[in-house]
């Protein structure tokens, strides 16, 4: 079940815990229905990349799991992936075989699509996946390119002068703020 979206998100505190075990839910029930034919799980850097980790640690530890930047192959590089490479973005480790597997691609905030298509590219680079299922914390609404996700924690629409950031508390539990967007 996906929680209920404030009508005003920046006057209400997020419960990201809520939201991540929303999605963790809709990821649980996606992996018992694959059965042995389990997806490998890859994790955009960096608040993608934290999601992932912790989904593998509680529901499917012996999964392969690994990371990419999308930051070399957006659109918009001049602006946001320079900011995005040159900080602690991470770098990509995919270890294992992308040719012909299942791939749940995690990412936090879903917004334009932008970030999904760069990440898409870089996953591409590493090879041909049978298919791609996108899980996202977050779907705040403002499509530019048709990507939608599979598996979402909550749906908050907002719009384009506020972004919510995701942060990590030491004992790797989520928050989830309302900014000025950048």
């Amino acid at each position: 079940m996906t929680p209920a979206a404030p009508a005003d998100p920046s006057e209400r505190t997020l419960d990201a815990e809520a939201i991540y075990a929303a999605l963790k839910a809709a990821v649980a029930a996606r992996l018992a229905a694959a059965g042995d034919a389990r997806p490998v799980i890859v994790g955009v850097h960096s608040g993608g990349a934290w999601i992932a980790q912790r989904l593998h640690a509680e529901l499917c530890p012996d999964a392969p799991l690994g990371f990419l930047s999308s930051a070399f192959h957006r659109d918009d590089y001049s602006a946001r992936g320079l900011r995005v490479a040159g900080g602690a973005g991470g770098s990509t480790r995919i270890d294992f075989e992308v040719d012909g597997t299942a791939v749940l691609l995690v990412d936090d905030i879903l917004y334009t699509g932008r970030t999904v298509r760069a990440a898409l590219n870089e996953l591409f680079d590493y090879g041909r996946p049978a298919c791609v299922e996108l899980a996202v914390l977050l779907d705040r609404g403002g499509r530019e390119l048709p990507v939608q996700a599979d598996h979402v924690g909550a749906r908050i629409p907002l719009g384009p002068d506020r972004g919510f950031v995701l942060g990590r508390a030491d004992d790797g539990r989520f928050t989830l703020s309302v900014e000025p967007a950048r």
